[in-house]
């Protein structure tokens, strides 16, 4: 679900994490992108994938050359800043920094202190480079439009460039129901400080990024660098493609790239059962319905001096068996001191949610504090359902007296654990 490309930063170095954090993309690996580039048309340098040493010395052995690039393949960007990615002129040195990469958690700035282990490598021939960019494409939600960023310099500072030069970084928008025109893609062509003899190939690359990001569902796609060589041919050195969640039904060739290692097991789990899931580092956990009010609640959360563990949105059909699921992932986190349920019903109704929640706390033996808020249809007949389980519910009658009270029973718990 995470979002691993630094694009966001350079529309928007402003932009919060937790916003991108909560868009529904699968990522997909350097080398699986590469791959789906080239069927466009797009040229990349030659390469192969690697498990152990001896993969990656055989892999150098079939590609030639006395230069290779050795990288990382993690759900992140940034690994080159990390030591993900390590130029090898021997077979020595390529087995060596195999060893020394695989199994290895690389942390950058994207990934968290976490970090992602590396299981898998990508040997990739030397190339040399006369010239590095960026070029971009992503779908801008706020503008309803897909916007084509490009720099005449790219690179690993691309973040830096975007936060202290923006005058240096050049943004076209794309309608939609209009698509790619060939005066836009010479318009960013140009914008790239390419000679004119590459202008041509450059227009080639951009439209076959834009069909692969349209005929793919793709929402974003990244190439950093791309690169000039001293022979003058542009090639694809790094990519990062991002595809919508909800378009993976008609992309059957796409899910399949899914590596579910390097996502959050809790995501992954809530995503293989139907429900929203997102971690964060909190320790309330939240269990709401509909994403604006779980963000509306998350930020009384914080109002109220407390940290949400998590993002759950359990939709608008919160069966009893649904509401179970719900609790055992908000649960399975070990952080949670206190946990809060908000619910307003429209579609769904206050007494089921309430069966749901009693079922839940009498089936899991809920060790935390539970605080309950209920409104809309059938909200009275809910309260009591609650009132008449004898459990230990806290109930509430708004958001703000939910959250002050789901971070006063953290409160407690945590005082408990430290007296």
């Amino acid at each position: 679900m995470r979002p691993f490309h630094c694009l966001q930063g350079v529309l928007n170095p402003d932009r919060q994490d937790f916003l991108s954090n909560t868009e529904d993309a699968m990522d997909i690996h350097e080398y699986q992108a590469k791959q789906l580039l080239t069927e466009y048309g797009i040229r990349i340098s030659e390469g192969g994938l690697a498990y152990s040493p001896e993969d990656a010395v055989q892999r150098a052995r079939d590609i030639g050359g006395d230069v290779w690039a050795v990288k990382a393949q993690i759900h992140s960007g940034a690994r080159g800043k990390a030591g993900g990615i390590k130029i090898c002129q021997s077979y020595e040195e390529v087995s060596a920094a195999a060893e020394e990469l695989l199994g290895k958690k690389l942390v950058t700035h994207q990934t968290g202190p976490a970090g992602k282990t590396c299981l898998r490598l990508y040997i990739e021939a030397g190339t040399k480079i006369a010239k590095e960019l960026y070029f971009s494409l992503l779908v801008d939600r706020e503008h309803e439009r897909i916007v084509m960023v490009g720099s005449a310099e790219g690179g690993m500072d691309i973040e830096d460039l975007a936060a202290n030069h923006p005058d240096k970084i050049t943004k076209i928008y794309i309608e939609p129901a209009v698509g790619l025109r060939d005066f836009q893609a010479r318009k960013m062509a140009f914008a790239l400080g390419l000679e004119t003899s590459q202008i041509s190939p450059a227009v080639k690359l951009i439209k076959g990024c834009y069909r692969a990001m349209r005929d793919l569902d793709a929402n974003m796609i990244e190439i950093n660098p791309l690169v000039v060589t001293t022979s003058g041919k542009l090639t694809v050195l790094d990519a990062k493609m991002g595809f919508d969640d909800n378009a993976l039904f008609r992309q059957q060739k796409i899910s399949e790239l899914r590596d579910k290692t390097q996502e959050d097991p809790r995501e992954m789990a809530a995503a293989d059962r139907g429900l929203s899931y997102v971690g964060l580092d909190g320790d309330i956990g939240c269990m709401i319905n509909g994403a604006g009010l779980a963000m509306a609640t998350m930020d009384m959360i914080k109002l109220a001096g407390g940290e949400p563990a998590n993002f759950l949105d359990v939709g608008g059909g919160a069966s009893p068996e649904r509401t179970e699921k719900a609790f055992r992932m908000v649960l399975q986190d070990d952080n949670v001191k206190s946990m809060l349920v908000n619910i307003f019903a429209g579609i769904n109704r206050c007494d089921w949610i309430a069966e749901g929640v009693v079922h839940a706390v009498q089936k899991l033996d809920m060790k935390v504090p539970l605080v309950v808020r209920l409104s809309g249809t059938n909200v009275e007949e809910g309260r009591k359902i609650i009132a008449a389980s004898g459990l230990p519910i806290i109930t509430a009658d708004t958001l703000a007296e939910a959250a002050e009270k789901a971070v006063a029973a953290r409160n407690e718990i945590v005082a408990k654990e430290q007296g």
